[in-house]
Parts: structure tokens; sequence; C-alpha cells
């Protein structure tokens, strides 16, 4: 099958560090291609793939000072895929709404991922006016906010299955990864590791929306003698961080759609404490692969239970359950339904 991936350019495929939605879409692309099909992957042109790829800016538009206008080169990119998009048998767009006006006059079978919150008040209109436009949600309760929407499924996240490598626990702290946020909520990472006796350390980004967040909540408690900052760190250096540590703590306070940090300790065999929001019930196997808490008292006593699990176990589950090879099998059969569906409808507008 000949497929077109549109990425976001505000990061590199994959990222160079922090970034989700562009580390999944190299997983799915490299894995289609794996699968043999014909990938073009449309992204920064510091992408790295074994698709074709097809540049929408030299960089990622994150690292490059002289950009000013982040929307420009995705409007560009979006007419060289218009312009090509009958070479495709199918498009899948990792951007938002951002092509729907554009794919629905083209005549070629799409779909649209969507990766982020969709509990915002503006997203109940655009759904109304694009309300036949076929998407995925990354988990069920991702959906929620939008039940009008033309879901074709979920699929949820997965990784290369030797990326990241079981480590053994032996650390001595507790990990937290990802974005110095209140969403993410790493100050309430730090008090569950300070009263359950445990050192903790963070590897996370400071956005600059974060950064008031940041000096306000979080610094102060960097001085503590159990905390240590680490700051962003690259794949690479993922599975010694996450496979050391005793657990990952998760203690969300927002409808996280999916949370690839969970997967992503668990690819380690680490086992994820996680607040009961948005994707968690449903990555979060509660007893197997972690613990599932309503409050910061029950994350603590969560952490005294750690040892109680099988660590070869939450490795397994994710082989079971999160692997790009799955993800990759998951979207080629929502691929050969739009296909299928969309073939009576060519013959007739022949």
């Amino acid at each position: 099958m000949k497929i077109a991936q549109v990425s976001s350019l505000m990061e590199a495929v994959p990222p160079k560090l922090y970034g989700g939605t562009e580390r999944i879409v190299s997983y799915l692309t490299d894995e289609l291609v794996a699968l043999g099909h014909d990938v073009t992957l449309f992204a920064s042109g510091d992408s790295q793939t074994n698709a074709r790829l097809q540049p929408g800016c030299p960089q990622a538009l994150r690292l490059d000072p002289l950009v000013r206008d982040y929307l420009a080169p995705h409007i560009i990119m979006l007419e060289t895929l218009a312009q090509r998009a009958r070479s495709f048998d199918i498009i899948h767009l990792h951007i938002d709404y951002l092509g729907y006006p554009l794919l629905r006059r083209i005549g070629v079978p799409f779909l649209t991922t969507l990766h982020g919150r969709l509990d915002l008040p503006e997203l109940k209109a655009v759904y109304a006016a694009f309300s036949e436009v076929p998407v995925v949600s990354i988990s069920n309760a991702q959906r929620l906010p939008l039940p009008g929407a033309n879901f074709l499924g979920t699929v949820y996240h997965g990784l290369p299955q030797r990326q990241l490598l079981p480590g053994r626990g032996n650390g001595g702290y507790l990990a937290f990864i990802g974005r110095m946020s209140p969403e993410k909520a790493p100050d309430a990472a730090i008090r569950i590791a300070g009263a359950a006796g445990m050192r903790i350390k963070l590897a996370a980004k400071v956005d600059k929306a974060d950064q008031a967040y940041f000096d306000e909540v979080v610094k102060p408690l960097l001085r503590l003698p159990h905390v240590e900052f680490i700051g962003e760190i690259g794949e690479w250096q993922k599975s010694e961080f996450l496979g050391a540590a005793a657990g990952l703590l998760f203690p969300i306070a927002w409808p996280e759609p999916f949370g690839l940090a969970m997967i992503e300790a668990m690819a380690c065999a680490t086992p994820v404490i996680a607040m009961r929001h948005g994707s968690v019930p449903e990555i979060v196997e509660d007893g197997i692969t972690g613990y599932i808490v309503d409050t910061e008292a029950e994350a603590i006593d969560a952490v005294s239970r750690l040892p109680s699990l099988d660590r070869g176990r939450v490795r397994r589950r994710f082989e079971a359950r999160f692997t790009a090879r799955r993800m990759a099998g998951d979207y080629m059969r929502q691929y050969e339904r739009l296909v299928a569906a969309y073939a009576p409808l060519q013959r007739a507008m022949a």
C-alpha cells in the first residue's frame, strides 16, 4: 500500500529530545516500511526515517529561532501534499484538523489520529463542521468530550520492542519523566516520594508556557534532599533511567489522552503508580503493571507495595499490548477499511 504519513513540523521525526507525537509517527512509519509498504513521510528536513522523506521545512520549527510564523510552513507542506495526493492509497494526518478543508476535497481516503486533549470548547464546532472526517483516538477516554466525531476506533501507542530494555529496578529511587507542568504534577511526585521515604529523579523539560509554574511551585522543591532534577533526556538515556527506578510516578491532574511515559516504563520492566485520570485505567493493569490511585495518600501506600510486583510480568504485558508492530497492524486494518469503502465511490465517480 502507498501511504503518506503527515507529521507536525514543530519537532523532528523522531524528536531529538521531548516530543511524544513525533516519536509515535516515527515508530509507526518505520514499522509500516518494515511490513513492506511504500511510505512517504511529510516532516521536517532533519527527520530520520526508513521511509521517503518529503521535507516541509529545513529543520524542526522549535529549534529554528528565525521562524516566527509556525503555521506558514505547515500550509506549504499541505499544498505539496495536495499536489501529490493521488499518488497515495491513503493519507494519515497527525496535525489535528489543519488539513481537513483541503483533504475533504482531494478525493483520496484519509484519516487523522488525534494526539491531544479534546475537551477544548472550540473543537465541538470544528467536528460539527467536519462530522464525516474519519478520526482515530489514542484512548477511549480521550474521545469522551467529542461524542459526535466520526471515530473509527482507538489505537493505543506502541514502541519498538527492543528499543527500551528491561532493568532491575535497583537504583533506589522513583522516577518522573515528561514535562514540568501543572497537569503532569511533578510537585505531587516529589511529595509522594518524600512521604514514602524514597529518593526521586526527575527527567523533564520546562516549556515557556510552564515557566511560571516551574519557578513558583517546583523549583523550591528541588532543594529538598531526596530530589534530583536531571532535566530533559534523550531516547538513548531512558532504558538506564527508567530501568533502574523502583517505579514511575505518574500523578497527573488532567484527562491524559494516552501517557507515553507509562508504556516506556513498562518496556523497562518498571511498574507505574498513576492517578486515575484520562487513559490511565486503560493503560495500567492495577496490581499487575502498577497501581491506579485516587489520592496522594494512596500513592504513598502504593510505593511500599512496588516490590510485590513481578517486573518480568510488567515487561511481558508491554510486549503483549504496546509494541509498535501491534500499533502498525491496528492502523493497517483501519487503512484497509477506508480504502475498501472508498473504492465503490471512485467507480461511481469515474
